[in-house]
Parts: structure tokens; sequence; C-alpha cells
């Protein structure tokens, strides 16, 4: 599934929700959800800078026919923060280096996820993205 599919299936469960306070619901079941990081990935180089909760991103990449195929796994001591990261990896997970840099992640705008969010949890998904964003820089050379 490309990264544009994964966006629109997104925007379409968020869609089926007419109230913000279901949206974060679904957030934090989905942070529920995801599986705990390995200890020895919460390191300070996988701890983004920005958030205001503790958020950490580990990426590791394979060498595939399509170029390095990358695999995240992210953790947050925040639910709602551990839901968004979830989304997030669910968009990128497993899909090349250059796919990831050339993405247009649309869905956090389309499903209002950018204006329901405090501003120091604006900033610190911003800070993801731009993590995410520069681990495939790292690997597409």
């Amino acid at each position: 599934m490309t990264i544009n599919e994964r966006q629109d299936e997104i925007i379409e469960e968020f869609n089926d929700l007419d109230d913000w306070m279901d949206k974060y619901q679904l957030l934090i079941d989905l942070g529920s959800e995801q599986d705990a990081l390995d200890e020895k990935y919460k390191t300070e180089q996988n701890l983004i800078d920005g958030c205001q909760s503790r958020v950490w991103i580990q990426c590791d990449a394979k060498e595939e026919a399509e170029g390095k195929i990358l695999h995240f796994q992210a953790d947050s001591d925040a639910l709602i923060v551990k839901g968004i990261i979830a989304l997030l990896i669910r968009v990128i997970n497993d899909q090349s280096a250059k796919e990831i840099l050339n993405a247009d992640l649309y869905f956090m705008e389309a499903i209002g996820l950018k204006e329901h969010l405090s501003p120091t949890r604006s900033n610190g998904l911003l800070a993801m993205v731009k993590r995410i964003k520069a681990y495939a820089l790292a690997f597409s050379t």
C-alpha cells in the first residue's frame, strides 16, 4: 500500500467520527495498541527535541530492489502523542527512503489534527515529522 493510500484510509477512519472527543479517544486507543519500544532504543539519540512529552523514534533500513526500505518503531510517555506517532508510522512504515522524502503528509491537515492540538503538541508533531524525514534523507544515499 502506498503512502497516499494509507493516508486516505486514516482520513476515512477519522471522517467517520463526528466529535473531536471521539477522535481523541481513537488516538488514545491507537497509542494503547502500539507495541512498546524496546528499552535499548530509548536513548538520547532517539529522543525527539521539541516535544512536551518524551518521544523516541527508532529507524532501521533494509536493502531491497527498490532501494532502502525504512522500518520505524516509536514510543511516548503520553497516550495521545503515542497515538499520533502510531498514525505517522502507519503512513510511512516500510516505505522507501525516497518515497518518505517525497511524501506530502496531508492526512494531518485533512483530519484536523493540527488545529486540535495544543501549540506544544503541534511543535512536537512537526519535530517527529522532521526526524522521520531526516532518517529518510540519511538512508537515501
